[in-house]
């Protein structure tokens, strides 16, 4: 499946986000763990930029995402800037409380929180971090596992295994750009939670609850 995609905005400062109206799906994860290379191998083309230098994206970026033979977009996407990386990420967690944190406090359409760890590496004490931190907000987060196809299957599942005894709260999706590996399911869970997100507020506005 290839979906249309269109830059929106990119701001790191909370009083320039783009008004609340879709669904949006967060992508949050340590700099260089293939964040924008996931975003892209969802999207079906080269939107967001990939670099091999760590901490390339200083800005939220925000993505509005319509299927083919739809009028409108029906998603946005936000990919927020990369953590745990020396001096840039000294740099970024300063800048948290000025527009990252805000958005994942305050932001109302915010459906769901795509946390990426790289599958390759031990769990890192940043992600746990963050996922209590989504925990703590009440964010509903889906695990995914970038770069699963480096890994033998064996090797795969012992570190699958890891990262769910590390993170006992999180549901872990491995994934893979390259090949594809998990690309359908994590589809359906974004679909879900923008579903999820929108019946909600239909529910609010006519005062189900």
């Amino acid at each position: 499946m290839r979906v249309l995609s269109r830059f929106l905005a990119g701001t790191a400062d909370a009083d320039h986000f783009p008004a609340p109206s879709l669904p949006e799906i967060a992508f949050l994860g340590r700099s260089n763990v293939g964040k924008s290379s996931v975003i892209n191998s969802l999207i079906g083309k080269k939107l967001a930029r990939t670099s091999s230098t760590p901490g390339r994206t200083r800005s939220i970026n925000f993505f509005e995402i319509r299927w083919p033979g739809k009028p409108r977009p029906e998603l946005i996407f936000a990919d927020l800037p990369g953590y745990g990386y020396a001096k840039i990420s000294r740099e970024i967690s300063q800048e948290w409380p000025s527009f990252i944190e805000p958005y994942l406090k305050l932001r109302p359409t915010l459906a769901l929180c795509v946390a990426l760890v790289d599958v390759n590496i031990p769990p890192q004490q940043s992600d746990q971090q963050l996922l209590d931190f989504l925990n703590a907000l009440g964010r509903e987060f889906v695990l995914v596992a970038t770069k699963s196809d480096r890994l033998s299957n064996n090797q795969l599942q012992n570190a699958l295994r890891s990262l769910t005894e590390r993170y006992s709260a999180a549901r872990v999706l491995p994934y893979s750009a390259r090949t594809g590996i998990g690309r359908d399911e994590l589809w359906t869970r974004i679909r879900e939670a923008a579903q999820s997100l929108a019946g909600a507020e239909v529910g609010s506005e006519s005062g189900v609850h």
